[in-house]
């Protein structure tokens, strides 16, 4: 059935309206669409926390093999992530991407890694999680476009054109913030001021990923990069894992412009489930529980590892303390009522950052409670058709557009 529906999904159409089976029968809905999540950092977390990922880590992650299964889960794509500092952070890609390919040599019954858009369908038509990779930074690449064609052979479907560090190339949305906001010289030597936004090289990657059919991904980037990215490429956008601006005014949302302008261009925007960029109190209750912690968190950087994981494992820790400071669901739903109110459901659907992030939405513990977000929906008035869109099959059409 599943793979009758993704046919379906991957036609760019009008969602009509029309009334869906009763709300009692939402896992058959969860379980009939095509799941697929642009956003997971499980691979990073596995590293960090000296994990393997089809163990059975409940209690440890948001995510492991059994569990995207569990899930209803057919699609992920897995980050590729390391911060600004990391050296040689294009081997560190390689090793991320020989994770899962262990991984996946393991377990041959249970996942495939994709090359092509052909090899998804054949992926959960046998029941597989179908799994691809997103690099999050083009500081990844070391400014060198052979080293970006190299990561798309590998499996490497969008590249997100920064992460909070800005490159050479492209400016990052906590950079270009940092400067508006404080109102003060920039000072960070990499990236001057007259180069805000993409430069010329910056272009020349987006052109090479229009030709390699690789997603450009514009999360985490500067509002001037966006823009230039947006008049650059000639494929649709993804926005792998952010909200809205209007609701929660972080750098890291998009601006109703910025909605409005994914939109025009066919892309899809999938959310992203991190507290903070839900609602804008909960840095604040974030704040004191991590500054009550923070000897904790000093001992594990410590030892090597990342900050965002050391503050991770924190949270684990704290399981129920951390739970009480987190935002309803409700609240994450509003996010996408308001971008389809806006563009359409045609251009929304699931990022979630889970092993990437400290909370989540109180209900969202981890992976398998995705149904619960098909029964929100339904709820809310949407079609089964529509929530077919929003679990995948809006980021399946981004992804079949890609191809040349």
């Amino acid at each position: 059935m599943k793979y009758l529906i993704f046919a379906l999904c991957c036609v760019v159409s009008v969602a009509n309206a029309q009334k869906s089976k009763p709300v009692t029968q939402y896992k058959k809905v969860h379980n009939r669409a095509i799941m697929a999540d642009s956003h997971n950092d499980l691979l990073t977390a596995s590293i960090e926390k000296n994990l393997l990922i089809d163990q059975d880590l409940k209690g440890k992650t948001h995510s492991d093999l059994n569990r995207f299964r569990e899930a209803g889960v057919d699609v992920q794509i897995f980050s590729v992530w390391c911060d600004g500092e990391k050296k040689q952070p294009y081997a560190w890609a390689n090793r991320e991407i020989d994770t899962l390919n262990a991984v996946a040599a393991r377990n041959p019954d249970k996942i495939q890694i994709i090359q092509s858009f052909a090899d998804i369908k054949k992926a959960v038509k046998k029941n597989k999680l179908a799994a691809l990779f997103g690099v999050e930074g083009g500081h990844m690449i070391e400014g060198d476009l052979n080293k970006l064609e190299a990561l798309y052979k590998r499996g490497v479907r969008y590249m997100t054109l920064t992460w909070n560090n800005s490159t050479e190339w492209a400016s990052s949305a906590m950079d270009e913030s940092s400067l508006v906001n404080l109102n003060k010289e920039y000072t960070n030597a990499q990236i001057p001021q007259r180069t805000m936004g993409l430069n010329t090289f910056g272009k020349e990657v987006i052109k090479k990923m229009n030709e390699l059919g690789m997603m450009v991904d514009l999360s985490h980037v500067g509002e001037k990069t966006f823009w230039d990215a947006i008049q650059t490429t000639t494929k649709p956008v993804l926005v792998s894992h952010s909200n809205a601006y209007t609701l929660c005014p972080v750098f890291r949302n998009l601006k109703d412009e910025q909605i409005d302008a994914v939109g025009k261009n066919g892309g899809v925007i999938q959310l992203n489930f991190y507290s903070a960029f839900i609602d804008s109190s909960f840095k604040k209750r974030e704040k004191v529980f991590l500054q009550n912690k923070q000897a904790k968190i000093d001992s594990l950087v410590a030892t090597g590892m990342q900050k965002e994981y050391a503050q991770s494992i924190i949270v684990d820790m704290y399981k129920e303390e951390s739970i009480s400071i987190q935002p309803p669901m409700e609240m994450l739903l509003k996010h996408l009522d308001y971008i389809v109110n806006r563009i359409g459901v045609d251009h929304v659907g699931m990022g979630s950052d889970f092993d990437g992030i400290s909370a989540s939405p109180k209900e969202l513990t981890d992976v398998t409670t995705y149904p619960l977000i098909t029964k929100a929906l339904l709820e809310r008035g949407y079609s089964k058709k529509d929530v077919y869109k929003i679990m995948g099959g809006n980021l399946l059409r981004v992804m079949k557009a890609q191809r040349n």
